[in-house]
C-alpha cells in the first residue's frame, strides 16, 4: 500500500510540474489551480508514505527520480522540449541510482 501512495504522490507532482509550465507564470486559472492542488496532494501523499514506514531517503529518491524522468520525457513528447543523448543517459543514471538505494536498503 505505501508504494501505491508513493505512485500517487509521483503522479500528482508530475501533473503539478507540467501545469506549472502551462500556467504561463500563473496567468492561466486552470493550470494554476492544478499546480497548487497537485503539489499539496503530492506532499500529503508523501507524508503518508513516510508515516507508513518507508525510509525518507528511499521514498524521496524514488519520488524525485521518477518525477525528473517523467517530466523530462513528457516535456519531450508533448511539449516540444528536446532531450540529447547525454540527457537520456542522465535519466538512466538517476533511475539506476534509485535502484541502488532500494537494493542496498536493509530489509
Amino acid at each position: 500500500m505505501p508504494y501505491l501512495l508513493l505512485a500517487g504522490a509521483i503522479a500528482l507532482e508530475v501533473l503539478a510540474t507540467i501545469n506549472l509550465r502551462l500556467s504561463e507564470g500563473f496567468s492561466r486559472l486552470v493550470p494554476s489551480v492544478l499546480v497548487v492542488t497537485g503539489y499539496i496532494g503530492a506532499f500529503g501523499l508523501l507524508s503518508l508514505v513516510l508515516k507508513a514506514g518507508i525510509p525518507v531517503g528511499l521514498a524521496y529518491g524514488i519520488w524525485a527520480a521518477a518525477g525528473v524522468a517523467l517530466v523530462a520525457i513528457i516535456g519531450a513528447v508533448f511539449l516540444g522540449d528536446t532531450l540529447t543523448p547525454v540527457q537520456y543517459g542522465g535519466i538512466a543514471l538517476v533511475v539506476t541510482g534509485v535502484l541502488a538505494l532500494e537494493l542496498g536498503a536493509a530489509h
